[in-house]
């Protein structure tokens, strides 16, 4: 909860110079780009299918993007803060941070998430 109030108070400050209305829908833009990266996470935790990680970073990343100016920043925050995390606790290393990266951005600036499909994975995903 606290981190929801976080988030909803640092997004209120990064459009501060914007009208009213312009900060309510990049709040709301950047709530369902959350939204869209933790259903994304859930997805890839459920589907537990080798190989399938990156395409679940481009799915998050884009869905998000395609809310606009709002999901775009909370798709990039959420992404990096948990690349971050990856990088400096978990040990996977900085090779497997840069192909995180590069499917964050390839899915934020537009590209098809189904670049990055292994063969195999459901189609409910």
């Amino acid at each position: 909860m606290r981190l929801c109030i976080c988030f909803v108070l640092l997004s209120l400050s990064v459009c501060a110079s914007a009208g009213i209305l312009e900060r309510g829908r990049f709040v709301w833009d950047a709530a369902g780009g959350a939204w869209d990266m933790f259903r994304a996470y859930r997805d890839m935790r459920e589907a537990n299918y080798k190989n399938a990680d990156k395409y679940f970073h481009a799915r998050g990343n884009y869905d998000a993007a395609q809310r606009g100016p709002g999901g775009a920043w909370a798709a990039r925050v959420i992404s990096d803060a948990r690349e971050r995390w990856q990088s400096d606790v978990s040990g996977r290393g900085h090779e497997d941070t840069r192909a995180d990266q590069e499917a964050n951005a390839w899915g934020r600036s537009g590209g098809d998430p189904n670049r990055y499909r292994p063969p195999g994975l459901p189609s409910k995903y």
